[in-house]
């Protein structure tokens, strides 16, 4: 059986590499809560869903890079696994959170009371380890980093 080699720029960076894939997805997530109620402008809270999102990340295969939890918003930098959308990742993310929130502080339900902890908007934008330039720069010389000879009959 012969071993998968990946190109040099491949091993400089922990990539993720399962079945035939190999790379990695970050992104920059944003989301509310519900109604923007100040829900987490006391530390307890603020703690609490940090840990809760956190716990719900790890269940998905899903890694913060960072995160903060602010009265009314939260902002993450995360990556997913290769075969999630970040609709998907975030889906999963406010839902599971959500529930995990509402079973350590079931007094919040008073304000929330069919048991949506976030608003249905969110943001997600992709990031990277290299910008543009980079790459472009990187497709326009593969015949030189492969050393590719062409026949030219």
């Amino acid at each position: 059986m012969k071993q998968q080699t990946l190109s040099e720029s491949y091993k400089e960076i922990k990539y993720e590499k399962i079945n035939h894939m190999v790379g990695m997805s970050m992104w920059h997530f944003e989301w509310c809560s519900k109604y923007r109620y100040k829900a987490f402008r006391k530390w307890k809270y603020k703690k609490l869903a940090e840990g809760c999102l956190r716990k719900a990340a790890t269940e998905y295969g899903i890694k913060w890079f960072e995160l903060d939890v602010q009265p009314n918003h939260v902002h993450g930098s995360a990556s997913i696994p290769m075969t999630m959308t970040p609709s998907k990742a975030l889906g999963l993310l406010k839902g599971r959170a959500s529930k995990l929130f509402f079973e350590r502080c079931p007094n919040m339900r008073l304000r929330y009371k069919k048991g949506h902890l976030w608003s249905r908007g969110k943001f997600a934008a992709s990031l990277g380890f290299v910008n543009l330039d980079v790459v472009n720069n990187y497709i326009k010389n593969q015949d030189k980093h492969h050393k590719t000879k062409w026949i030219t009959e």
